[in-house]
């Protein structure tokens, strides 16, 4: 009996330390989700937009809204563990019930028992009615068990009641636990309906406002374009000076091999001077080794003997590269965005949205081949990052930089928001900057 009640004690304990650590994540959680969103709530209320209605600020909405729904989904996955745990804890008080009551009849037999056979007459006709002394010092033994017995018999009820007691205290602090978290899923839920009415409020005005929609993706793709042309440039000029380092180096490998040639046959010259018996065989000069195997071309143009590690490091990193920025969220996806009324805009890059002043920073080692005013291009072996909406640019061309290097600042995009814009390709595609970075949460 007291082995399966330890037992029993055990799981419980173990049992509400796990749901104890899963309530904490969840609240880990909740708390990132809102603080996320009263980050984004700082940009919404920023002096530069505000009565703005545009692409951005629906972004910084629709992240929030997307953060609310969350939010409650994550007080949902609590109530069920609160839910979870007041029926865990009821089945407890359930098994306590009927242990106590197992237990109390139990004793009650005892004390009946004892109660007729209290008297000392009783206990010594038991004692000296045995066949021989032996086995009297063995009634004695088991009298001292029984009363033994009797005593623990006392001992557990006691203490499955006082088990029984801490129950009960649980069950209420779950209750209570449960009713504040349902007024705040309730709360949260009020805030989501605010936060979808200034979504649609958005929606509509942006529906209706086409012209300074219109503008707005006419920036973006008048900015596409220009972004291309650097990103085509900077392509073009690092192609010719890898082109330019392989003729140097291959030039620097001729002259050293013609360099050693020479110092060859000086070496067989001076040799027969010094002894005349020497054959006059003449000497012909090395000639080059020739091979079938065909020589490997390089992955790529743009690699040579000084960025081919640098490339290969960039490639690993696939998934784990730092963000450009410490804190913000995305407005803007790379690839294909839909927008108010149903119409699609392709873009290449991702837009981050964070507070004007935020550093930005490059997301690996490379070497700056661009900076065009608010643009800044950085190479890294075969693969390029262009980082757009750059303010207070800190870095100048042919700059070797470090990863997690400051090359600026966040500055207010055309439509007032602080944003900084990331674009990652290769000499021949664009892919999604998103797939390289860290996971956030």
């Amino acid at each position: 009996m007291l082995r399966s009640l330890f037992s029993f004690l055990l799981l419980f304990i173990f049992a509400n330390a796990a749901t104890a650590q899963t309530r904490e994540e969840l609240e880990k959680q909740r708390l990132q989700l809102k603080k996320d969103i009263e980050e984004t709530q700082k940009l919404l209320n920023s002096k530069n937009a505000e009565a703005k209605q545009n692409l951005s600020v629906l972004s910084l909405i629709n992240n929030n809204v997307n953060r609310q729904d969350r939010v409650i989904e994550n007080i949902s996955k609590d109530l069920s563990i609160l839910d979870n745990n007041i029926y865990s804890i009821q089945k407890d008080i359930n098994k306590y019930d009927r242990l106590l009551d197992t237990l109390k009849q139990e004793y009650a037999k005892s004390m009946v028992y004892a109660y007729k056979n209290r008297g000392n007459y009783e206990f010594l006709n038991f004692i000296f009615s045995a066949d021989n002394f032996n086995d009297a010092i063995k009634r004695v033994a088991y009298l001292k068990s029984y009363r033994n017995y009797r005593e623990m018999q006392g001992e557990n009820i006691l203490r499955t009641q006082e088990l029984r007691r801490q129950r009960l205290e649980d069950l209420g602090v779950s209750k209570k636990t449960k009713s504040t978290t349902l007024d705040l899923q309730s709360k949260e839920m009020t805030e989501l309906e605010k936060q979808k009415a200034e979504q649609d409020k958005v929606v509509k005005a942006l529906q209706k406002d086409a012209k300074t929609l219109n503008n707005s993706l006419a920036a973006k793709k008048k900015q596409a374009v220009k972004v291309k042309l650097l990103i085509d440039a900077a392509i073009k000029e690092a192609i010719a000076e890898a082109k330019r380092e392989s003729a140097r180096l291959a030039e620097e490998k001729r002259k050293r091999d013609a360099a050693a040639e020479t110092a060859r046959l000086k070496a067989i010259k001076d040799n027969k001077a010094s002894n005349p018996t020497t054959s006059t065989t003449p000497v012909k000069p090395l000639t080059p080794v020739t091979t079938t195997k065909p020589i490997k071309q390089p992955e790529s143009e743009l690699l040579n003997s000084e960025n081919i590690a640098l490339n290969a490091d960039f490639k690993k990193n696939l998934g784990s590269l730092p963000w450009p920025v410490d804190e913000g969220s995305v407005i803007m996806h790379y690839g294909m965005n839909t927008l108010p009324g149903g119409g699609k805009i392709n873009v290449v890059s991702t837009t981050i949205s964070s507070r004007i002043g935020t550093p930005v920073k490059v997301i690996f080692d490379g070497v700056v081949k661009v900076v065009n005013d608010d643009i800044v291009i950085v190479q890294h072996g075969r693969y390029f990052t262009t980082y757009i909406n750059v303010g207070n640019v800190s870095v100048r061309k042919g700059d070797e930089l470090k990863t997690g290097q400051t090359i600026g600042r966040v500055q207010a995009n055309d439509d007032g928001i602080g944003a900084v814009e990331i674009q990652a390709s290769d000499e021949r595609n664009n892919f999604d900057p998103e797939r390289w970075l860290k996971r956030r949460g």
